[in-house]
């Protein structure tokens, strides 16, 4: 059975960093699009970022330029490393696999597997 597993995320002050992963299994990594999501209490889920196969990244405005995403797929894993980090960025954090031919394109939708999500909380 395909997958996902988060790294379990934690309490970070605001300003500080925090780095998740998301480790698939049951798969081959290398043969989907992966993203993040995260979903606040009392908010829909929003797509935080996504990486294509080969690498290339999307951001969404909100975390654009202190979010980065990057694979490591002879690890099977994804990475989503999160830095200067604000109150508005606490959310259940989840990672997601997209079975898709494209190459270098990722989108934010329409995803086939997800892990269990993980807690990230930002307050002082």
């Amino acid at each position: 059975q395909v997958q996902l597993v988060e790294s379990r995320g934690g309490l970070v002050q605001p300003g500080g960093s925090l780095r998740l992963s998301c480790v698939a299994s049951k798969f081959t990594l290398a043969d989907y699009a992966i993203g993040w999501f995260r979903q606040a209490p009392g908010k829909e889920r929003e797509g935080v970022s996504c990486i294509s196969r080969s690498g290339g990244t999307r951001y969404a405005d909100s975390v654009k330029g202190r979010f980065t995403i990057s694979r490591d797929n002879a690890k099977n894993t994804v990475y989503l490393q999160m830095n200067s980090l604000k109150p508005e960025d606490t959310a259940v954090y989840y990672c997601a696999a997209r079975r898709t031919f494209l190459l270098s394109q990722c989108t934010l939708e329409k995803y086939d597997y997800w892990g269990q999500g993980t807690q990230v909380t930002v307050s002082p």
